[in-house]
C-alpha cells in the first residue's frame, strides 16, 4: 500500500492542533504530519521523499518566523520532486498582495482564512489528494471510497 502524506505547518501549536483535530477523520487513509516551521517541514519532506513516500499535500500558515508560507510554498513549487504536491495557504494575516503572490509564485491550489470551516477543509483535502493521485498515476482503487467522487468521475470519463 502506497503511503500518502499531508504536512501541516504552523508556528502556533494551538492552530496546528486545531488543523490536526479537524483532519482526524482522514487519518485512517492518510498519514498527517505536523511541523512548526518551514525548515522543519522541508527536512521532513526530504526524509519522506528519500523513503519513497508521497507528499500529496502541504497546508501552511503564512506568517511564520524564518520564511513566510508563500516563500515556503514557492520553494516547494520550484522543487522538481514535488511538482504534483498540492498546496494550501491557511492564514488570518495575509495581505491582498501576499495572496496574489501565493497564487502566482507558489501555485497554491487553495486559500483559507482563519478561522476556517472544518467540513470545507476536509472536502478540500479530499479533493486535492484525489487530484494528486490521478496526477501522478497511482492506482486509486485502494482509496476509492475515500476519494472525492466528483473528481473521480471526471477523471474516469
Amino acid at each position: 500500500m502506497e503511503k500518502l502524506n499531508i504536512i501541516c505547518v504552523d508556528d502556533q501549536r494551538e492552530v496546528l492542533s486545531a488543523v490536526l483535530q479537524d483532519l482526524e477523520p482522514l487519518c485512517f487513509w492518510l498519514n498527517i504530519e505536523d511541523c512548526e516551521s518551514a525548515s522543519e517541514a522541508l527536512d521532513l519532506m526530504d526524509e519522506l521523499d528519500s523513503d519513497g513516500e508521497h507528499i500529496a499535500l502541504v497546508i501552511s500558515d503564512h506568517v511564520m518566523p524564518e520564511k513566510t508560507g508563500v516563500e515556503f510554498l514557492t520553494e516547494i513549487s520550484g522543487d522538481p520532486r514535488f511538482t504534483h504536491t498540492k498546496k494550501v495557504l491557511l492564514t488570518g494575516q495575509a495581505t491582498h498582495s501576499d495572496t496574489i503572490n501565493a497564487i502566482n509564485s507558489a501555485g497554491i491550489n487553495r486559500y483559507f482564512e482563519k478561522p476556517w470551516g472544518t467540513s470545507e477543509l476536509i472536502e478540500c483535502v479530499r479533493t486535492l489528494v484525489t487530484e494528486y493521485i490521478f496526477d501522478i498515476g497511482l492506482d486509486y482503487t485502494e482509496w476509492q471510497s475515500d476519494l472525492d467522487q466528483s473528481v473521480l468521475l471526471k477523471k474516469l470519463h
